[in-house]
């Protein structure tokens, strides 16, 4: 299943990490990506630091974690 957030506006970082979560916990195999322009976003520190084996998060952009 592929999940595409985009769009203007607030709530799209929290619904992809919700259903990341929520897949991850499953079971699944999870890729995040999370193209942003120059700042990182500690939504994703959280995740990070629990590093689950079935799940790989990615911010690529400028000045951004790879």
């Amino acid at each position: 299943m592929i999940q595409l957030y985009t769009g203007n506006g607030k709530g799209k970082t929290t619904a992809a990490i919700g259903m990341a979560i929520r897949a991850a916990g499953a079971g699944n195999k999870v890729f995040f990506a999370q193209f942003v322009k120059g700042r990182p976003y500690s939504e994703l520190n959280v995740l990070l630091s629990k590093n689950p084996p079935n799940a790989i998060f990615r911010q690529p952009g400028k000045d951004c974690r790879k």
